[in-house]
């Protein structure tokens, strides 16, 4: 038995992995696949409400209290189909009377023409993959989408009844300048957004732009724009929760919330991944398989989970760590105890070391408990603050 201390079943969420794509884009390593024909909707929701029965033993009578549909572009998908997976989710698991469900689109129009269907479906928050305002840097980046088209998708949502809307915008993209990276913030945050996902590109394996990498701004042009960037936020009263998310107060995403926090969640969908606590026997991590036309197959007989396996307590420091650390709020010990199930004096040699580099602080100290969170600093070192606590790594021999 790994746990020292009572281990509690956290929050339980949902991820609908939805795979298809009208095009991949160059930059993207997720588990999306370039739609050749018609889109088998109907039997991939077939397949989806098989794998959403085995997922219901593992919720472990708790309800749903956040589902994100993700993909892929699952705008591609009707709003009827969408409807059909979370009725099936409230049926066999049950849905939180607040639940809050994000779903992914991308602005073209027919995606956005959809947004009312979903409404009236039960998606109540839109993550809009806006990315730039400027026509030249989405035909860089492989989008499908003109600048005018996100505003107007924007625009659409609004209109559609959505209240709460994120825009994706990433920034360092080829030739663009800071003043451009300024100004595709500063156009979203004119339509009214409360939540901005604002992050860098980067060059990540197995794609197109690791291969042939594009001409990106230097590295110094790249920390002026972010910089420059995260003083537009602050100054529309939108407030840095996480690495790469800004919102107003009160709109944070609750589903991400979870992740972050070392929360459950089931997983739905080809290559969609998850995590499961069941406080008498461990914490749990699967995968379901990733090419949808075989996980279509696997799913109809029970038999999507290519692997299920449980967490040791190093792996339990680390999956924590790597997720806490991203929160500009960071994490309290008492959480990490109730939710890994083990004495937060694991972590007191690393947090020591890391608030003498001036990288982690704690803070609204409680006589047995403790918040830590890492310094404005230690956010431009995440990677090394997580690396601090990857198992069996001594930690004098990490730092920035």
């Amino acid at each position: 038995m790994v746990s020292t201390t009572p281990l509690k079943a956290p929050p339980l969420a949902l991820y609908i992995h939805l795979p298809w794509c009208e095009r991949k884009c160059p930059y993207c390593d997720f588990n999306s696949h370039t739609l050749a024909g018609r889109l088998p909707e109907d039997d991939y929701v077939a397949a989806l409400l098989a794998d959403l029965s085995t997922e219901a033993d593992r919720a472990g009578g708790r309800r749903i209290e956040t589902v994100f549909i993700g993909g892929g572009t699952p705008s591609l998908f009707s709003g009827t189909a969408i409807g059909r997976v979370l009725e099936a989710a409230d049926r066999r698991i049950g849905l939180a009377g607040d639940v809050e469900i994000t779903l992914e689109s991308n602005p073209g129009s027919a995606e956005a023409a959809r947004f009312r269907d979903y409404r009236l479906a039960g998606v109540n928050r839109l993550s809009i993959g806006v990315q730039s305002l400027n026509d030249q840097r989405l035909t860089a980046l492989g989008r499908i989408h003109d600048g005018h088209e996100a505003l107007a998708a924007l625009d659409r949502a609004k209109a559609a009844g959505f209240e709460r809307i994120n825009a994706d915008i990433m920034f360092g993209l080829p030739g663009q300048t800071l003043d451009e990276a300024v100004a595709d913030v500063r156009g979203v945050l004119a339509r009214g957004v409360d939540h901005v996902s604002h992050y860098e590109l980067t060059l990540e394996p197995n794609t197109v732009f690791y291969s042939k990498p594009p001409e990106r701004p230097d590295e110094e042009s790249r920390w002026d724009m972010q910089a420059a960037c995260f003083e537009a936020l602050s100054q529309a009263g939108l407030e840095r929760y996480e690495i790469s998310a800004w919102s107003r107060p009160g709109e944070a995403c609750r589903h991400n919330l979870n992740y972050w926090q070392f929360g459950d969640y089931l997983a739905i969908g080809a290559g969609a991944h998850g995590k499961f606590t069941r406080p008498a026997e461990g914490i749990f991590r699967h995968r379901k398989h990733r090419v949808p036309e075989r996980y279509m197959q696997l799913a109809a007989a029970g038999e999507a989970t290519v692997d299920c396996h449980a967490l040791d307590a190093e792996q339990r420091i680390f999956e924590y760590m790597l997720n806490a650390l991203r929160l500009t709020a960071g994490f309290r010990e008492t959480d990490f105890e109730a939710r890994c199930g083990l004495p937060s004096s694991r972590l007191h040699d690393a947090l020591d070391t890391l608030r003498e580099q001036g990288l982690m602080e704690s803070i609204a100290a409680i006589p047995g408990d403790a918040q830590w969170r890492p310094t404005p600093r230690g956010m431009d070192f995440l990677n090394e603050l997580q690396a601090r606590f990857l198992p069996d790594r001594e930690a004098e021999k990490a730092g920035p």
